[in-house]
């Protein structure tokens, strides 16, 4: 083994070592929403980068309007059977941006309902999707994320992918505009295709207590195996900054709120049909 190999290898079990030190010692930071940063620096983002980078093959644009520092709220349209878009989303922000910043997703009750999934999320950033936690987050300079579609945009079938859902009641904009924070649009295309949904078998899912139960071309017949995702080609685009400041008076105004929500949504179902445009292929390079 070439010396430098070894190198390298002793500057990862000693950075490992140190590691696992300061996570026994309880010498490292949490915030007040449970975000532990170097967990998901050290743990969690090493194993969504393989997917990112190698799986999905993932193309990133105008990174350029997210900003260095400061408040930001990222609205993406939702879709995959499994919310895997939240998390290559904040994978792209904090492996191409610049100013690496991380994304601090907003996510449904059930999430934070379920053993396990409810800790990850939590470690990773994720908070519950409600206006005064997401207010929280953006008055301390965070950049937060949200899809307002919900379970809508996630479980529809797979004869109605790219077909952006109702964005609900416009919370997110409420949020954005009492705090005066600027709303990017960002379109993702690829999520579709992970897990194509081509039935729901409701009695099953009421009887799980969940709000679908996919039959995709592999699930429940492959078994744990049909939890892999097809490896689609995904395409992620970051829409101009919408600013918000001038409208801080406009929050509880029901008739701002929803031409507002529907710019955004308008945005980036365009952006959404430009994006599948240039990947003709679902599987492609």
């Amino acid at each position: 083994m070439p010396e430098w190999a070894g190198d390298v290898w002793d500057r990862r079990v000693a950075g490992g070592l140190a590691f696992l030190r300061r996570r026994l010692a309880g010498d490292y930071e949490v915030d007040e929403f449970g975000f532990d940063p170097e967990l998901t620096e050290a743990v969690f983002h090493p194993l969504l980068r393989r997917l990112y980078r190698d799986w999905f093959r993932t193309e990133v644009t105008g990174l350029a309007n997210v900003p260095a520092d400061g408040a930001g709220l990222v609205v993406g349209n939702h879709s995959g059977t499994v919310a895997l878009d939240a998390l290559i989303l904040a994978t792209a922000l904090h492996h191409e941006h610049p100013a690496r910043r991380y994304l601090r997703l907003l996510g449904a009750d059930l999430v934070f309902r379920m053993p396990v999934v409810s800790e990850i999320a939590r470690k990773t950033g994720g908070t519950v999707a409600c206006n005064p936690d997401a207010e929280r987050l953006l008055s301390g300079g965070e950049l937060v994320g949200v899809f307002p579609e919900g379970f809508k945009g996630i479980g529809k079938l797979y004869a109605d992918r790219y077909k952006l859902q109702r964005f609900g009641r416009g919370g997110f904009v409420s949020a954005a505009l009492r705090t005066g924070t600027p709303i990017i649009p960002v379109a993702i295309v690829g999520g579709e295709e992970i897990y194509p949904m081509l039935a729901d078998v409701k009695p099953l899912a009421r009887l799980l207590k969940l709000p679908y139960f996919p039959v995709t071309p592999t699930f429940p017949w492959l078994g744990p195996l049909g939890m892999v995702p097809l490896p689609s080609k995904w395409l992620i685009e970051f829409c101009p900054p919408i600013p918000t400041a001038h409208l801080v008076d406009s929050a509880d105004d029901p008739l701002v709120v929803f031409n507002l929500a529907d710019q955004v949504r308008e945005t980036i179902q365009q952006t959404v049909h430009q994006l599948l445009e240039r990947r003709p292929d679902p599987f492609g390079p």
